[in-house]
């Protein structure tokens, strides 16, 4: 990423790279919160899922392949805006902690791309507790929800405002320091990567798609556990929890710390192609600005 490129480049292309990762990553992303959320199997009983694979399969079986892509729309929509706050928010926090490119240490990266994820929380929180509610919803003949406005005028009639954001907090914890990880990987790869077969002025398409893909993946290593307590405390009914806390406490005791990582096989499968597609919109965004509008 070059600190030369101007910010309202930054926001369309990190828009753009935004959109790609939620058409390339959304069915994986069902299986993870289907995986996180499913009732825990009491003696004898069989879990809901085994797995990532028969997770897939029972869906697709209920609900057809569009069952992958239920709550799409709230990302969606939100995508484009979160991904142009995000890319842009690094692009302010490099500069906040003067991060150029000749002074990038991996702190001051790290730093920068923590900033950014308090830029997105506003807007990510109630997309994501909207995502992760008809992410759920199982192939019911009558679903409570018909979608991402219908979740919305439901939400705000039982809790106003308030129940709409409920999770800001968990999504913060989430990604702040997964958005630290996020970019700092991208930027550290992408210039050890520059010089690796002779190339040295910008990256090729294997090269993006490796610095992107493995960002992706740092950023679930560290933001997943968070994840797994959001997506928890964002689905449970009114009065379950106190808190994240809470639920946090409620998970260990009943199900131990592995349960902080349930889901993380589909998210890992789901983190390299996502992330790689995002970067390479991004990339293929910024070139293309530059040459239909070198002055913007």
């Amino acid at each position: 990423m070059n600190d030369k490129q101007s910010p309202i480049k930054y926001f369309i292309s990190g828009g753009f790279g935004g959109i790609c990762t939620v058409l390339a990553g959304h069915p994986l992303d069902t299986i993870k919160v289907r995986l996180q959320t499913m009732p825990t199997a009491v003696g004898n009983q069989s879990p809901l899922y085994e797995g990532t694979w028969d997770c897939a399969k029972k869906t697709i079986k209920l609900e057809g392949v569009k069952g992958l892509y239920k709550g799409m729309g709230a990302p969606l929509a939100g995508v484009a805006p979160i991904f142009a706050i995000s890319f842009l928010g690094f692009g302010v926090g490099k500069k906040l902690f003067n991060c150029d490119d000749d002074n990038q240490s991996l702190s001051k990266l790290f730093a920068a791309g923590a900033f950014s994820g308090i830029f997105t929380t506003a807007i990510m929180a109630p997309g994501e507790r909207i995502k992760c509610l008809l992410q759920i919803q199982h192939g019911q003949e009558k679903p409570k929800y018909s979608g991402p406005v219908d979740v919305i005028k439901q939400l705000y009639r039982e809790g106003g405002i308030r129940s709409i954001y409920k999770g800001t907090v968990a999504t913060l914890l989430r990604d702040v320091p997964a958005s630290g990880m996020y970019f700092m990987t991208y930027e550290w790869l992408q210039k050890e990567l520059r010089t690796v077969g002779g190339e040295s002025t910008e990256l090729g398409l294997l090269k993006t798609i490796f610095a992107g893909g493995m960002a992706g993946i740092m950023n679930w290593v560290v933001g997943m556990p968070a994840d797994v307590i959001k997506s928890r405390y964002q689905t449970a009914p009114e009065g379950t929890y106190r808190g994240i806390g809470h639920v946090f406490s409620a998970l260990i005791k009943e199900e131990g710390v592995l349960a902080l990582y349930k889901g993380v096989t589909p998210v890992m499968l789901r983190a390299f192609p996502a992330n790689a597609a995002c970067f390479l919109g991004f990339e293929a965004s910024m070139k293309f600005l530059n040459i239909v509008a070198p002055s913007l």
